[in-house]
């Protein structure tokens, strides 16, 4: 009995967050451990069914690089980073699409599928969703930059009752152009501001945002965010995570937060929860 009233208080803990963001838009960025674990996986699609069933409208924006890495070595193509980001040439753009669009996303939409939650997964270059321009050629390939976001196919997705899952490859206005690979992270953000999310979350392998001491900072707001990139604190990999967090708040999303993929559904304990597990950062 009195386990079966621990489950009861567990459950009226979350109804006041499932009244708030009820539906509301949720952008989340799957990626890191939480991606190619098979426990997290289904722990992940378990998320996401319980989220879409109280009301709220999850979306889901992916990531691959391990496993774009993984089929490059493969198939022995070199590929190159440059302050983080892949080097996109067109034999690597082909892989990109192929890694993205035809085995994550699918994997992802079957995941979901078989959960009870109904998915379509879409890229960037279905009806025009994501249109970008090359970050630097020279330097980049076809890596882009988003430069515009059509937000009509992925809200008809959701009026219809199913969840979008969308791989950050975008398309260009020149015909035959291949396409560019785009940071997941950046996507995410440029995705919830379109859609005029609540909340956006990027799904890490860290516990979220960590002082010097290597503790935990549970919240942050732009300005110290910004304080703690100037004085090193926020450094490396974390640095495009937390500038696709500013990038979503300066563009009306309410708040955005850095979570670790690592923990058993780590979504349902940041939103459904007072307490969160990672760090949140709002204006």
């Amino acid at each position: 009995m009195e386990k079966n009233i621990d489950v009861v208080k567990t459950l009226l803990d979350a109804l006041p967050f499932i009244k708030k963001f009820a539906n509301e838009k949720i952008v989340i960025k799957y990626g890191g451990s939480a991606q190619t674990s098979d426990a997290l996986k289904e722990q992940f699609a378990q998320d996401i069914v319980l989220l879409h069933l109280v009301g709220m409208k999850p979306i889901i924006v992916h990531g691959g690089g391990k496993s774009i890495t993984n089929l490059l070595t493969d198939l022995g193509v070199e590929t190159k980073f440059v302050d983080g980001q892949r080097v996109t040439t067109k034999e690597v753009m082909r892989i990109v699409e192929m890694v993205l669009s035809g085995e994550i996303n699918k994997e992802i939409v079957a995941l979901l599928n078989n959960h009870g939650t109904k998915a379509i997964g879409i890229s960037g270059k279905d009806a025009n969703f994501l249109q970008a321009r090359s970050k630097d050629f020279e330097q980049f390939g076809y890596t882009g930059i988003i430069e515009h976001v059509n937000p009509e196919i992925v809200e008809n997705i959701i009026e219809d009752g199913f969840v979008p899952v969308i791989a950050p490859i975008a398309t260009c206005s020149t015909i035959g152009h291949p396409g560019f690979n785009i940071n997941a992270d950046l996507a995410a953000s440029q995705i919830a501001i379109a859609l005029q999310a609540r909340k956006v979350l990027f799904l890490t392998d860290t516990p979220g945002v960590l002082d010097k001491e290597m503790s935990l900072i549970t919240n942050l707001d732009i300005e110290k965010t910004q304080k703690l990139k100037e004085d090193g604190t926020i450094s490396g990999g974390m640095i495009p995570k937390v500038d696709a967090c500013i990038e979503a708040l300066r563009g009306g999303v309410k708040k955005a937060h850095i979570i670790d993929g690592r923990v058993e559904h780590s979504l349902l304990l940041e939103i459904l929860t007072s307490s969160g597990v990672g760090t949140c950062i709002e204006l």
